[in-house]
């Protein structure tokens, strides 16, 4: 639903800030209900595609849509085809300016190779014939690394997710040579934490850090058979401190395509 509010929006030629002011709506919070970070009441959705002149049946899909949407609680358990979470975290990934990834486990998503992507979805509880779907589109959300004003993104990795063997050892010999290509990218910056670090707050789990050009920042928390969303001020903080720590012993740049070439022979 958020993704088609946004593509009624887009074919009408309004800007959002131009629709929220239409609307006496914060834009911030028109944002967020696009980008399926919050549920819009079903009355605002009403008002959304009345003023926008949507047809009949575009407003009746939507409309039910709204109807019968979880009660958002920045949860997604729902494992289906392209769930609403996955929704949501490629509209933040094209909105970002700056994403900042910290991965203990797994090579982050935008990183991975077919192969490695692969083989770490058919591991999953994902149904065989669901695995392309769920391939071909993360293999899409990685073009906003390239092209014309590429996506930022600032990964730092564990060196246990370097070191785990995900497929065979050709998959990760193809992934590690494809992290040393990525990480001379102007845009991308890989960082490795040595395995040797003691315990730090990092390894409660990954998450993903969005910065917007002009919209608060938000927090995807990422787990086996849920996601979270999180954009409460204090939280953003709490995150945005883990994020220095996280920094502060990973290795530098330089020291981490050292590591990755070492590793790559």
């Amino acid at each position: 639903m958020s993704a088609s509010l946004r593509e009624v929006r887009e074919a009408r030629k309004f800007g959002l800030r131009e629709l929220a002011r239409a609307l006496e709506v914060d834009p911030r919070l028109l944002s967020q209900w696009e980008l399926g970070i919050r549920v819009p009441p079903v009355e605002e959705v009403a008002r959304i595609l009345g003023y926008l002149r949507v047809d009949r049946t575009v407003t009746n899909r939507l409309l039910f849509l709204a109807q019968h949407v979880k009660d958002p609680n920045w949860l997604d358990s729902n494992p289906s085809d392209l769930p609403a979470a996955l929704t949501a975290v490629m509209q933040c990934e094209r909105s970002a300016s700056l994403i900042t990834n910290w991965s203990p486990l797994i090579i982050p998503g935008l990183l991975q190779t077919p192969d490695y992507a692969r083989a770490l979805l058919a591991a999953s509880d994902i149904k065989v014939e669901e695995v392309d779907v769920r391939l071909v589109s993360r293999l899409k959300r990685q073009r906003i690394l390239s092209g014309y004003d590429p996506v930022r993104l600032k990964a730092i990795i564990s060196e246990l997710a370097i070191r785990e063997v995900v497929g065979d050892a050709d998959v990760m010999s193809d992934q590690i040579d494809h992290l040393l290509r990525l990480a001379v990218t102007s845009n991308i910056s890989v960082r490795i934490l040595p395995g040797e670090v003691g315990y730090h707050p990092g390894k409660g789990g990954m998450f993903a850090l969005y910065e917007f050009p002009s919209d608060p920042a938000i927090v995807l928390l990422e787990h086996h058979h849920a996601s979270a969303f999180v954009n409460e001020l204090g939280a953003i903080a709490s995150y945005r401190k883990l994020v220095k720590l996280l920094s502060g012993k990973a290795l530098s740049e330089e020291a981490s395509r050292a590591l990755l070439q070492e590793m790559a022979r």
